[in-house]
């Protein structure tokens, strides 16, 4: 590989290389104790352990070469190493991993430069051209193209180099990143270097003659964390099914574990949770992606949950500046995000100011002029007259361009919004007929019928809340003042705070949002919150459209949804006529259409019955969206992944505030278990409705923070009852009630009962917990979680559910498999390892790896979760199967696979691949003659077969010999009465048998059955005792198979009668010379016409006569040496051509 050049000083360098060719101009060297004795000597070892700990600028790859310049003083390598002529810095041109890829270089240099050279009048020239040569070759290297988007190329080749030396992996396995770190072994710590790669984390060591390997699959992976140790207090743990691994000493540790961090996650969605996962255009293919497509990523995530983006939006900016705030009169320091379609500002200070711009708002972007008290500013102007002040902008020309084309863009995409005009701002204190901006939705018309006269579907133009109110309450009167008070306070915030999507958030508002939503303003300020004000406001028709398109369509989504209609929220009113469910029924099944990924998922009736209690139809099918989609992603699908990442993070959270309670509750699945309600319905089912929508309200505007820390203030509040709570139903009986007695006293909404609750109420007198002092408790004892914290928590936690769905999958697989199969159970785990570690190399290395990704399916029973295609299948099956077959397993492995492939979908389930091992290592001799029976006749053996070479595709054999062998003794065997006997007894066999019988072998499928029962037999320590015995067999068949053609034709079994009159002694010791010359030359056997066949119990007969033969297919055979083998080898049948690690490697994990 050629570098870019760069000076070395060779001083005392010689003890470190040896000289192997120079020139006047370049010299190659070969590092000690590389390629010869030296490395076992003391220097070698150090050189080694110096490569390894220092790895400074004397390169360390094994061979490199020098330029050196004419007239300086010249060395030559002797004995000891040692300088003749002094010290002199030459430039490093070059590296090689191997003898044969340095002397490619040393020749090119040879035949393009050496020659040259010698025209330059001095140094300085020859130097810069050489340079400038070098540098050439390195931007015409096809294989730097992915090095250069490094921020160093040149270091990171040398990485690469050393990656591919040291692991041997595919080209396919792309290197991320590399960092200088130590591993710890017990208390020892072994300094090297840990590559990150698409697939693995290895990590290299040397240290004084001792090399260590690690490489961990990032699908093994079941814990990844930061913690410290005895010695250091800032350390990477990785946690495997078997093993734990610490990693310190980094230069960057933050950086470092970020990158593992997101590493481990994309690579665990994409293999393990293709369910939903999708993947951001930039890590679609993984063999393209740099350290800087993970750093973006975490970036846009980050910016998605802080400020509940959509998942298309992509940061583009990041820029320290300062917002003036007008309601405190300064500038605001913090920072700014831009991505495709919002503005987006975050104070520094947590909670201090938000803001969120969707550029779809946006008129003008300005920049002002700079001035000592302004510098550059820019001026953002909305539809609501409002703009947005913003200074010390670095970049800011570059900045306002590029909002600009964006800006642009958005507008041309929305076309209907380009005309559109500014809304007046409604300066009413009532809120009745409130408006939002720009962003305010028209009422459409109804007449309150299903359909209107052209036969369209009429959407609700109101609130179900304000068609179906209550009156009569006691206490009406003063519920209603407490509502007119909010609606007052949340105006005189609206006129200094601002009223649009983009109003400034402060922690004035969020403690507005804790005392709880007005009615009237509910529905609109959820909208705002969660920005899915922005989303109807730029797909003007889409939900009417939908609806039409979806109602009337009927599939399993459509089917649950009316299972569930009258569910959900049936104690209300509005859930009581026809208006409510039909509402409820267009907005599920035009979701469900949308998006078909997660169709229509349990709790989504309940959540968005409680939407349409406060928002217009559309606007709650896009409250809807916005929860689904951005707010509680991967929540509402067939495994509901996200709420049970959160439950983790919740449990977390417990042992972190709660650590009295989490010692009690020493195990809190019981916890757990309830608390995956309060994720996935928000509270809304096992609280009474008017408490449970303070708490939404919380959560539209802090997000899934406002419901981890609502969590924590109930646990809190029950923490002395549940410590002394005698079992889990105790604990569980004591958070119902409490949640059931939850009440919002100034509510103007009916109090109406709980049908969720877990259990129901006793007589027993409980006290009651106001909404609002609970609320406000949750922010001030159990706030101070920030977004990015959370974050850090659902990637530690996302792998830990994932692992446990897998490990779920894998003993629901094995309970299944185990009674049917005589394996021992820890070695059937170790071959359904194997079994699924065999579809994900293929996921990490081949072509069609898309492909192979696609058939994991986790939607599926789990049984049917891993298969594994032919190709697979036969890595796997020569790994270990006992059958070995030499050149012949080939054709076996492919019968095999055929026979398993019971649906003919060309892949197969561990199921089938348990069984058919299970049979040829525990089954019985009738089994397994009996699976080799089958592996010759269709659907097994097939015109088509590999073996197609073979002339044996014809009947070929025949022979009319007497039934009589040689012995070595001397005696004689008569085989004719034996022959005689075995028919009549299969003839009374088959009468008894009631089970279908197998096909017939024909002449053709029986040499095939033949040529494998010989290539079986190959390198057996009996091997002459078993082909003499096998061929006696052959021998037998051969003649039953004739008896049966002759007398077929016949009518009669004349012909058996009339045999043993034609045995002569002089014959004997022809039979099995001739026998086994006509397995191994057919050619010259002469064709029989007719239907020669014979059975399953003619060959199982036949071959019991035989004690070798039978020997051989009783005796035990060991499963678990064939596991061990096959692990440490799995990885060594994708050579592609190439040297790949040994699973030897691989195991450095769970041995060192």
């Amino acid at each position: 590989m050629w570098l870019k050049p760069e000076e070395v000083l060779l001083k005392n360098a010689l003890k470190l290389w040896v000289t192997q060719k120079s020139t006047g101009y370049f010299v190659l060297q070969r590092r000690r104790g590389h390629g010869d004795s030296g490395g076992r000597c003391f220097t070698g070892r150090l050189v080694g352990a110096l490569d390894t700990v220092l790895d400074s600028n004397a390169r360390v790859a094994p061979f490199r070469i020098l330029l050196q310049v004419p007239g300086s003083p010249i060395y030559s390598a002797i004995a000891c190493g040692e300088l003749l002529n002094g010290s002199e810095v030459y430039w490093a041109i070059a590296i090689g991993a191997t003898d044969e890829e340095i002397n490619q270089h040393w020749e090119w240099l040879e035949q393009n430069l050496l020659h040259t050279l010698s025209v330059f009048d001095n140094k300085e020239d020859i130097v810069s051209f050489v340079k400038g040569k070098i540098k050439a070759l390195i931007a015409e290297e096809t294989s730097s193209k992915l090095a250069e988007q490094e921020e160093n190329p040149e270091k990171f080749r040398e990485a690469l180099v050393k990656f591919e030396t040291r692991f041997n992996f595919p080209e396919a396995e792309k290197l991320i990143t590399y960092y200088s770190c130590c591993c710890w072994k017990g208390r020892v710590p072994r300094q090297g270097w840990l590559y990150l790669s698409i697939n693995h984390l290895c990590f290299y060591s040397f240290f004084l003659g001792k090399e260590l390997k690690l490489i961990i699959p990032w699908v093994d992976i079941q814990k990844l964390e930061r913690t410290s140790n005895i010695f250091m207090t800032d350390i990477i743990r990785i946690t495997t099914q078997t093993k734990e691994r610490d990693f310190s000493m980094f230069l960057n540790i933050d950086e470092a574990f970020r990158i593992m961090e997101q590493l481990a996650d994309v690579t665990l969605r994409r293999l393990l949770d293709d369910e939903i996962f999708e993947l951001d255009p930039g890590l679609q293919d993984p063999t393209q992606i740099t350290k800087r497509d993970l750093e973006a990523r975490a970036q846009n995530e980050y910016l998605r949950a802080f400020f509940r983006l959509p998942k298309k939006e992509r940061l583009h900016e990041s820029l320290d500046c300062s917002l003036w705030t007008p309601f405190s009169r300064c500038h605001t320091a913090g920072r700014m995000y831009t991505s495709d379609s919002y503005v987006c500002f975050a104070s520094k200070e947590d909670g201090c100011c938000n803001v969120l711009i969707p550029l779809l708002e946006v008129v003008t972007i300005e920049k002002m002029e700079d001035t000592s008290l302004l510098p550059n500013p820019i001026i953002i102007s909305i539809k609501s007259k409002t703009a947005f002040q913003f200074i010390e902008l670095k970049d800011r020309d570059t900045l306002v361009g590029n909002l600009l084309l964006r800006l642009k863009q958005v507008k041309a995409n929305n076309p209907a919004l380009r005309n559109s005009k500014d809304k007046d701002m409604n300066s009413h204190s009532t809120c009745a007929d409130y408006q939002f901006g720009s962003l305010g939705v028209a009422p459409s018309q109804s007449n309150g019928d299903g359909n209107d006269k052209n036969g369209r579907h009429l959407l609700n133009a109101e609130a179900l809340s304000s068609t179906f109110h209550n009156s009569g309450m006691d206490g009406l009167d003063f519920r209603m003042s407490r509502e007119q008070i909010k609606e007052s306070l949340w105006n005189d915030h609206f006129s200094e705070y601002g009223r649009t999507v983009c109003m400034f958030r402060t922690e004035k508002i969020r403690k507005l949002v804790a005392m709880g939503i007005p009615e009237s303003l509910r529905g609109k300020l959820w909208l705002l919150f969660s920005d899915a004000m922005t989303d109807l406001h730029s797909n003007p028709g889409y939900y009417e459209n939908l609806v039409e398109v979806s109602m009337g369509m009927s599939c399993i989504a459509t089917e649950e949804i009316e299972r569930d209609l009258h569910r959900s929220l049936p104690e209300h009113p509005a859930f009581q006529n026809e208006t409510g469910i039909a509402a409820l029924r267009r907005v599920l099944t035009a979701y469900a259409h949308r998006n078909p990924k997660i169709g229509y998922c349990q709790s989504m009736n309940i959540l968005t019955s409680v939407l349409l209690l406060y928002a217009k139809e559309e606007e709650a099918f896009w409250l809807l969206v916005a929860v689904c989609e951005r707010m509680l992603p991967d929540y509402f699908n067939h495994r509901v992944i996200g709420a049970q990442v959160d439950q983790s993070v919740f449990e977390e959270l417990i042992k972190e505030q709660l650590p009295e309670l989490a010692e009690h509750m020493k195990d809190l699945s019981t916890l757990a278990s309830v608390s995956l309600s309060w994720f996935l319905t928000l509270f809304l089912s096992i609280m009474p409705l008017e408490s449970a929508v303070n708490v939404v309200d919380c959560f539209f505007f802090d997000g899934i923070k406002a419901i981890f820390q609502f969590g924590l203030a109930i646990l809190e509040a029950n923490a002395v009852e549940l410590c002394s709570s005698k079992d889990d139903g105790h604990a569980l009986m004591i958070l119902s009630r409490f949640l059931d007695h939850v009440k919002n006293e100034e509510s103007p909404l009916p109090l109406i009962g709980n049908q969720h609750a877990f259990f129901s109420d006793d007589l027993e007198p409980c006290p009651v917990t106001e909404i609002t002092d609970l609320i406000r408790d949750s922010y001030e004892k159990f706030g101070d979680h920030s977004v990015e914290q959370i974050e850090h928590m659902r990637y530690k936690h996302r792998i830990r559910v994932l692992q446990n769905h897998e490990e779920t999958t894998k003993q629901n697989v094995l309970r299944v498999v185990i009674p049917d199969v005589s394996i021992l159970p820890e070695d059937l785990e170790d071959l359904y390892d194997l079994f699924k570690r065999e579809h994900l190399i293929s996921c990490y290395w081949e072509w069609n790896s898309a492909v192979v990704i696609q058939r994991h399916d986790p939607s599926r029973p789990y049984a049917d979760q891993y298969r594994i295609d032919s190709q697979q299948f036969t890595n796997l099956f020569k790994l270990v199967s006992p059958w070995t077959c030499g050149e012949h397993t080939e054709v076996v492995t492919e019968r095999m696979f055929r026979l398993l492939d019971t649906n003919m979908d060309s892949l197969i389930e561990f199921k089938g691949f348990a069984g058919c091992l299970d049979t040829m290592y525990n089954g019985e001799m009738n089994e397994k003659i009996k699976l080799l029976y089958k592996l010759h006749i269709p659907p097994a053996l097939t015109e088509n077969d590999r073996d197609s070479q073979s002339p044996l595709k014809t009947p070929l054999l025949s022979t009319s010999r007497p039934l009589v062998i040689g012995k070595s003794n001397g005696d004689t065997i008569d085989y004719q009465k034996q022959l005689k006997q075995m028919l009549k007894d299969i003839a009374k066999e088959k009468e008894a048998k009631a089970e279908k019988e197998l096909p017939k072998m024909s002449q053709r499928e029986f040499i095939q059955f033949c040529k494998t029962l010989y290539s079986m037999f190959h390198e057996d320590p009996e091997e002459n005792e078993l082909y003499q015995a096998i061929a006696t067999v052959t021998t037998l068949l051969l003649q039953i198979g004739e008896v049966g053609q002759r007398s077929s034709s016949s009518g009669s079994d004349e012909f058996t009668e009339d045999l043993q009159t034609e045995a002569s002694t002089s014959d004997q010791d022809v039979v099995f010379t001739d026998n086994v010359k006509s397995l191994k030359n057919p050619q010259s056997l002469p064709i029989t016409e007719g239907d020669w066949n014979v059975s399953i119990e003619h060959i199982l007969a036949s071959l019991l006569t035989e004690q070798s033969l039978v020997n051989f297919f009783e005796k035990p055979l060991e499963l678990k040496p064939k596991l061990e083998n096959a692990k440490l080898a799995q990885y060594s049948f994708k050579t592609n051509g190439a040297s790949h690690p040994s699973r030897g490697d691989l195991e450095h994990l769970s041995a060192q």
